[in-house]
């Protein structure tokens, strides 16, 4: 297992993240405690989590089978999602949050969150009452790093703005959608977690299963899997290409002699800035195929292949300015110029 730093933080964590939103999904606790003793001797020490998951369900399943071993595992979790029925019972605001930090504290039973995510966006709350609370959890103690999931490059650029401006702790890491068949955040999102120093954690790097080769070109549905119950199945947000990516995913796999999903994950850990890709599993074959996205690299050539059959096309404004430095460059040919020395 190869280990990165957070951004520009100091904490070092697993390019392969554990995933545990099937716990108490699909996955009950006795399977969850060997997936995560697999990915525990695999040398995984990040684990994802969310308050909303499973009902709260993965943060207690996950809290118990993660008992005795806490010092060395990094614990991530979320919170915005409704928790339930009071109309204060969800979002960004330092009522909910408050309350929610207690919440998952007491089901995760531990005294302090490495990694607090804001889930979803807040349209709601102002974002500086937002970053202030996250402020203050830092300074209390009971969180350590701030951390932001799903904010456009201009909500992400104004927090990071408010932060430095305001000297509130600010964000470490930014949690995307990202794989060969859904790679916006390259255009905009990127650019603005190199600049600003923030590590990039992606969530459904396998496309919520479809880059596992259960699925063939053409196919959005899959018995037993969680496209047939309709349960977080991104195929809304694939690119137009996706079957054409599938295919050159599929013949790199044979090629390789890995898994598609091996090779899938092992394409977003090369991609500039990431630093881990958010890995799940309903069993611990799963965990076991899914692990093994770790600890090696794509030859060239499978790499260039995989990059062009799933590259998008410029938006603008890039799609306008992409040749603005060569026709710069090219400036100081022109003969008008050359005439005038």
């Amino acid at each position: 297992m190869q280990y990165r730093r957070l951004g520009r933080t100091g904490l070092k964590v697993s390019e392969i993240c554990l995933g545990t939103m099937t716990f108490g999904h699909g996955t009950d606790e006795e399977e969850a405690g060997r997936i995560v003793d697999l990915a525990t001797e695999a040398g995984v020490n990040f684990f994802d989590t969310a308050n909303s998951y499973a009902d709260s369900a993965s943060e207690t399943i996950l809290g118990r089978v993660l008992k005795g071993r806490r010092r060395n595992a990094i614990i991530a979790t979320k919170f915005f999602n409704p928790m339930g029925p009071d109309v204060n019972s969800s979002g960004t605001s330092r009522f909910h949050m408050m309350h929610t930090v207690e919440d998952s504290l007491r089901r995760l039973q531990m005294d302090y969150i490495d990694i607090l995510y804001i889930h979803h966006v807040d349209t709601q709350t102002p974002l500086d009452e937002t970053l202030r609370v996250l402020d203050d959890l830092v300074r209390q103690g009971k969180v350590r790093y701030t951390a932001c999931s799903n904010f456009e490059a201009w909500r992400l650029m104004e927090a990071m703005w408010l932060s430095d401006h305001n000297g509130w702790e600010r964000f470490a890491a930014y949690q995307p959608q990202y794989s060969l068949v859904v790679r916006d955040i390259e255009q905009e999102i990127i650019p603005v977690c190199e600049l600003k120093g923030i590590g990039v954690v992606v969530w459904s790097p396998l496309g919520g299963g479809f880059l596992t080769g259960k699925y063939r070109p053409g196919e959005r549905m899959h018995k037993g899997t969680r496209s047939e119950e309709g349960w977080a199945f991104p195929q809304s947000f694939f690119a137009a290409n996706a079957d054409e990516t599938l295919t050159t995913l599929l013949e790199t796999a044979t090629d390789l002699d890995r898994s598609p999903a091996q090779v899938a994950t092992r394409w977003v850990l090369e991609q500039p800035a990431i630093t881990s890709a958010i890995v799940g599993a309903r069993t611990v074959d799963q965990a076991r195929d899914n692990l093994g996205a770790g600890g090696w690299e794509l030859p060239p050539e499978a790499l260039g292949r995989l990059n062009d059959v799933s590259h998008l096309p410029d938006r603008y404004p890039k799609s306008t300015e992409a040749t603005m430095d060569e026709r710069r460059d090219a400036a100081v040919k022109m003969p008008s110029l050359e005439s005038r020395t």
